[in-house]
């Protein structure tokens, strides 16, 4: 580091917030891409193997989330030791290296692989980036950090479908995973450039056995609620990843309680704030990913659009998410969070209830308010209560407390898809999606009654989520007020 950059940083720590933006900006729009792109190009990975769109190929998105939840804590307790600059460039260059090894993958058995290759690089990026924004902006600045954090994950979850089908259409299948080189590459440079070191590294050893149960756990718990539906509620199969599951996070909580330095550092949950925020998170999760999950069902099978227009109508959701988070963010960082956060989830729960009403007859116009009137609901929650949870942990433990929101929101999401799918199906939603998408608009009184039954499904698979977000509007109203960060006096 060269004197003049080293005397800058000292007389003011702040001094390189927005180039630390910018570079986690690169990673986490080129993560949160990848997480949305990849879905529509399915079939076409399927068709070009030779296999059906079940089954082994479900792994290509199983292989990456499963990998992500194992990784998350460790790596964010890992990042708290030896310091988040070189955790964050091996991240850019392991996703980077898997994205390439996917493109060129030469048999599925392979592309599984290298998508779990691309998990360990993302997980090395997510678990990390709220902890280096909210370290490189002042404490007033937090919510506004995070807030537009938000815009570049809704501008990367949104982008994905339409640019992952273009690709697809006009190239092939391998041009998503290509996609991602030249970002990751600028993403190395500008880190090794650009990006300074301005945190102690903190004391204390790695614990492996830890690291082990918690991994283990968090994968057998992410695997079997992934395939649950499929593999049957009642399987060997599932039963035997949630009894691991259950066996690995038991003796996980004995043996941390007994090290001095946890990998799961519990001390945090005694945090009322803290563990109020966490539990905040996961239950706004688990409710609101079914949107992305059973609207596309909805529109496509029920409505009978394309995959293209179902696409495009499902995008207001992330862009209304992206115009209201950072907005949301910096009002945190005036008036607290509890009560923006609180008012957030609240509409996005009546933004739930709206959405169990639509029918075959809606007008699309009403289809997509609902969507823009749910996605400013969890605008207005994210950024507050990521501030609020990352504020509640000492400076020393911004790592561990990121590595929290990270796998909060991944589990969130692994029991949301579970859940609203169990439901959807065991009210008979998903057997007459199908059957509609096969009729047509032919038999008309045969459509009718299809359409009733999956009208009941998906309205009792909305209500059950409206509830979980209501349950999480009031965890965030008890977790107490926290402390406002005074924006320091110049001169």
């Amino acid at each position: 580091m060269s004197a003049a950059i080293r005397e800058r940083l000292v007389t003011n720590p702040y001094a390189d917030k927005w180039a630390v933006l910018a570079i986690v900006g690169i990673g986490i729009f080129m993560a949160t891409l990848d997480s949305s792109i990849v879905n529509i190009s399915l079939p076409a990975i399927a068709t070009s193997f030779g296999e059906p769109l079940n089954g082994a190929v479900e792994w290509v998105i199983i292989a990456y989330l499963v990998v992500v939840a194992a990784l998350l804590l460790t790596i964010g307790r890992l990042a708290d030791i030896t310091g988040r600059k070189p955790i964050w460039l091996a991240g850019l260059v392991v996703f980077t290296l898997g994205s390439a090894l996917s493109g060129a993958a030469p048999t599925l058995g392979w592309l599984v692989g290298f998508r779990a290759l691309q998990g360990a690089g993302g997980a090395l990026l997510m678990a990390i980036s709220p902890a280096m924004l909210t370290t490189a902006f002042p404490p007033h600045e937090r919510g506004r950090a995070l807030g537009l954090n938000s815009l570049t994950v809704a501008l990367g979850i949104s982008t994905g479908p339409t640019l992952g089908g273009i690709l697809t259409q006009d190239f092939t299948w391998r041009a998503i995973f290509y996609v991602n080189v030249p970002i990751g590459i600028v993403g190395v440079f500008a880190t090794l450039r650009i990006l300074r070191e301005q945190v102690k590294r903190g004391e204390g050893r790695f614990d492996p056995l830890g690291a082990a149960l918690l991994g283990v756990g968090l994968a057998a718990l992410t695997l079997g609620l992934s395939f649950g539906q499929e593999w049957g509620w009642s399987s060997s199969r599932l039963i035997t990843c949630m009894v691991v599951a259950v066996i690995c996070l038991t003796a996980l909580v004995f043996v941390e309680s007994r090290v001095n330095d946890p990998i799961v550092d519990l001390s945090l949950l005694r945090n009322r704030l803290f563990a109020a925020a966490n539990g905040s998170l996961v239950l706004a999760f688990l409710a609101l990913t079914a949107v992305s999950f059973l609207m596309p069902f909805y529109l496509e099978e029920l409505r009978g659009f394309s995959t293209l227009d179902a696409g495009l109508l499902l995008t207001p959701l992330p862009l209304t998410i992206a115009c209201i988070a950072p907005f949301s963010g910096a009002l945190a960082d005036r008036i607290g969070t509890r009560w923006l956060a609180s008012i957030g989830l609240a509409i996005a729960c009546l933004g739930l209830v709206l959405i169990s009403t639509l029918t075959a007859q809606t007008p699309v116009v009403q289809v997509i308010g609902t969507l823009v009137f749910t996605g400013i609901g969890q605008g207005l929650f994210q950024s507050p209560n990521n501030s609020a949870l990352m504020g509640a942990a000492p400076r020393g433990r911004q790592g561990i407390a990121a590595g929290f929101l990270a796998t909060g929101r991944v589990v969130g999401q692994s029991v949301s898809v579970a859940l609203a799918g169990a439901i959807f199906m065991s009210l008979g939603g998903a057997d007459a999606g199908a059957q509609l998408a096969a009729l047509g608009q032919t038999q008309a009184g045969r459509v009718s009654t299809l359409q009733q039954t999956f009208d009941t499904a998906f309205q009792g698979a909305f209500l059950v989520c409206a509830a979980i977000a209501a349950i999480g509007v009031f965890t965030s109203l008890v977790r107490g007020k926290e402390m406002l960060e005074k924006k320091p006096a110049r001169g």
